[in-house]
């Protein structure tokens, strides 16, 4: 049986955000990139938490959060 590899997690910056929706269509990015299981995005801190499986992109994080405005 081939071992599932565990799921990493990577902290970014996230500058620009003035409110809750920012956070929610940030978090709603982050999510719908392929591979992420999870976003969590902190408004006080501007950092994003995303948990993902090896084979997701940090490109494409960064690229999603850049599109959400």
């Amino acid at each position: 049986m081939a071992e599932q590899s565990k799921p990493r997690k990577s902290v970014f910056p996230v500058g620009g955000m003035t409110c809750a929706a920012c956070v929610a269509r940030v978090e709603q990015a982050l999510s719908s990139v392929p591979g992420v299981l999870s976003a969590n995005v902190n408004l006080a801190s501007e950092k994003a938490t995303v948990e993902y499986v090896e084979g997701a992109k940090l490109a494409d994080l960064r690229r999603a959060v850049k599109e959400a405005g």
